[in-house]
């Protein structure tokens, strides 16, 4: 783990064009600032990248998933260092704020950590010319549990105890059920502080999907990106939990892997495997590749297998969907959003993933998001 954290920090350094500046924009009160970079436009394949800028230029308004935008932020600066005639925003203000955007026609395109539901579709056919709005994998990773809690480093968790703990069932961290998960560890009489999304959050709803499917039983919630359960606390955004938790003793909170770090540990799940499974990239994509495509048409919406047993599998797994209109994109911001979309999807832009903690897509699905993407008007 602290090795991966290291790669966090690995500076990315694709062209020699620096990207222009970052707006500091917000959303429900995220505290995530929007990217922004952009200079004269480029028609040409940037010399040695895979980048190809394409007659791309303008600029790009986009909002969504924060558990995704410290890998757009990676995206954003390598694309515009090549591709300077493009200007892309994105605001990082949670996966119900960017659907909605994307439905009133206000982005380019979306990410959400869930795939659109039916009536949100039906909503996207009024801005979409002929078309309607689709989900594409794009980005991949673990849900960090994350915790403060002093003197433990290697915290075990697993549904039953997680489910108790967000319920406000478990409330000190020296309680039975995590003692008998932990037996070596020096548990603290210390009060639990569990914080939660206070937007609607794809990654909410990944969570509790993980609750349902494996501990019913203690998790009696439906579902869906609001919280629902009673008591704890909330911030917004996934920098706004895990800021929470790293300032507060006895904090705990779940959030996209790569907001884990400086001075947040993130505890491994016992799913039944023969040992606990630890929150790492590969430990996702392992999760991942048990994943079924469910979606219609070019929708390529993913099932994934939360109560999954697979050795080194971890479950608590998110996936990020970039949202486009298959067909009728506006004509000003389509080829900027082709050349974007199509960079994340190749073998340079799903490696940039791994450098910054999150599970690029298995082979299979990124190929047909590919392809998808080529077909995109």
């Amino acid at each position: 783990m602290k090795l991966q954290r290291k790669n966090r920090l690995r500076a990315l350094s694709l062209g020699a064009v620096a990207v222009s500046g970052a707006l500091a924009l917000t959303a429900c009160g995220s505290d995530e600032t929007g990217t922004t970079s952009g200079g004269n436009g480029s028609e040409t394949t940037a010399a040695g990248s895979n980048i190809d800028c394409g007659d791309a230029k303008g600029q790009l308004l986009a909002d969504g998933s924060s558990a995704q935008k410290n890998a757009i932020d990676a995206w954003v600066k390598a694309f515009t260092a090549q591709c300077s005639g493009v200007q892309i925003n994105y605001k990082g203000g949670g996966s119900g704020a960017g659907v909605t955007a994307f439905t009133q026609g206000q982005v380019a395109f979306a990410g959400s950590d869930s795939a659109l539901k039916p009536e949100e579709v039906t909503a996207s056919k009024q801005v979409c010319d002929g078309g309607q709005g689709i989900d594409l994998p794009m980005v991949g990773g673990p849900i960090a549990v994350g915790y403060n809690v002093p003197g433990v480093d290697n915290l075990v968790l697993d549904a039953p105890t997680l489910a108790k703990i967000f319920d406000s069932k478990i409330t000190n961290w020296n309680d039975e059920a995590i003692a008998k998960l932990n037996p070596d560890a020096k548990l603290p009489d210390l009060k639990i502080q569990a914080f939660h999304r206070s937007d609607e959050s794809g990654t909410t709803d990944n969570f509790t999907k993980y609750l349902i499917a494996t501990t019913p039983e203690n998790w009696k919630y439906s579902g869906g990106k609001a919280w629902q359960a009673k008591g704890g606390q909330s911030a917004s955004g996934s920098s706004g939990v895990a800021q929470q938790v790293k300032q507060t003793k006895g904090a705990i909170s779940y959030m996209e892997l790569s907001y884990a770090k400086d001075g947040i540990d993130a505890a491994s799940i016992d799913t039944g495997a023969s040992a606990p499974v630890e929150a790492t990239v590969a430990n996702a994509t392992k999760a991942i590749a048990d994943a079924k495509v469910v979606g219609t048409g070019k929708d390529l919406a993913l099932k994934l297998n939360y109560a999954t047993k697979a050795e080194g599998a971890y479950p608590i797994t998110l996936v990020t969907y970039e949202i486009v209109c298959d067909k009728g994109n506006k004509a000003d911001t389509l080829p900027a959003t082709k050349a974007f979309l199509t960079y994340i999807a190749s073998e340079e832009g799903q490696k940039i993933l791994t450098e910054n903690d999150y599970a690029p897509m298995p082979e299979d699905i990124i190929t047909k998001v590919r392809t998808t993407i080529e077909g995109l008007s």
